[in-house]
């Protein structure tokens, strides 16, 4: 790395984990740059903390080149490829864009670093959704692969293209092993916010019931600042390397309801229903991260806790959710 400040490019960067990305390197002296999908001239909500600090490019995965452009242009020291379709059921829809977006969108990235960046230090963000419904419990960085979604496929063409290129052209370039992470920047189709979005509409006579599917079903839950700080610790290391990021902690969705009812004192099973349409086939073993390698590599842990998490959360929807009703404009949506 260079004396000067590190350029960094964050692909994604108004999103979750880019933006709060973003806040911790602009805090750190460092110059942000981040791509967003056209047009350029909106203003990211998630962003409005360190907007002045970060210099955006719009970028579309799905349009061959444009990443690969701006790595040529920028040459930065770090990357961090977040950018990618998220809500993993939508994969089953776009099967074809899903691996273009995501496998497609990796190896540019991977390749113009190759050719323009080589001493630039990559991380790119895979997924459990690796592993698939199969794997013994808990998953770690040596686990079987064997993804049963497009959108798992395509993160694990990606994940394995990094490996490659790590060994065959010397390029410091790692994947992070994501499982589900939370905050009160998630979209809404995704349950974590579904539940605490609910409880605090419940609680202020906004909303008369929640409907889920399985509820006990497991999820391995994080916070979504924890687990930028992980990124971090990984293009700052060393050597590259993969690593599961993960709490290494299941809860059901019924603690999810439970933690997150309770935060506004009210009894979810007067208000819970189970729907049918909602209950997936139940999985052979629980999707639950082994963060061991990251915690003993890169002395990196999950700090803030289930309960913490879904409290900030619900604290969050209460504060948007009053504001739009006083007339004012809700902050996310």
């Amino acid at each position: 790395m260079s004396a000067r400040s590190p350029r960094v490019l964050i692909t994604g960067v108004s999103g979750q984990d880019g933006s709060y990305l973003a806040e911790l390197l602009c805090a750190e002296g460092a110059e942000v740059h981040g791509t967003i999908r056209p047009p350029l001239d909106r203003e990211p909500p998630n962003l409005a903390g360190v907007r002045e600090q970060v210099v955006l490019h719009v970028a579309e995965l799905s349009e061959p080149g444009s990443l690969g452009a701006l790595v040529a242009e920028l040459v930065p020291d770090e990357i961090y490829h977040l950018a990618a379709p998220a809500f993993v059921p939508e994969s089953w829809r776009l099967p074809a864009a899903t691996m273009r977006e995501i496998a497609g969108s990796g190896a540019e990235l991977l390749q113009a670093v190759r050719d323009h960046a080589p001493d630039t230090h990559v991380v790119i963000a895979a997924s459990r959704e690796i592993f698939g419904t199969a794997a013994p419990s808990p998953q770690d960085e040596a686990t079987r692969t064997a993804p049963n979604t497009p959108y798992g496929v395509a993160k694990l063409a990606v994940h394995q293209l990094v490996a490659l290129v790590r060994e065959h052209d010397g390029l410091h370039a790692s994947s992070a092993i994501l499982y589900n992470h939370e905050s009160p920047r998630r979209p809404a189709a995704f349950i974590s916010h579904k539940v605490t979005r609910a409880a605090a509409a419940i609680k202020l006579g906004l909303q008369d019931e929640l409907a889920l599917g399985d509820l006990d079903a497991v999820r391995d839950w994080s916070a979504a600042r924890d687990v930028v700080r992980g990124l971090r610790a990984m293009a700052r290391a060393t050597e590259s390397a993969d690593y599961v990021l993960a709490s290494g902690v299941g809860h059901s969705v019924r603690q999810l309801v439970e933690s997150a009812f309770g935060v506004v004192g009210i009894d979810p099973d007067a208000y819970v229903r189970v729907d049918e349409r909602f209950v997936r086939p139940p999985e052979k073993s629980d999707p639950v991260g082994n963060p061991h390698k990251a915690r003993e590599q890169l002395g990196w842990s999950a700090t803030t806790s289930f309960d913490e998490l879904m409290a900030e959360m619900v604290r969050a929807d209460l504060a948007e959710l009053e504001a739009s009703a006083d007339g004012l404009a809700p902050t996310r949506l």
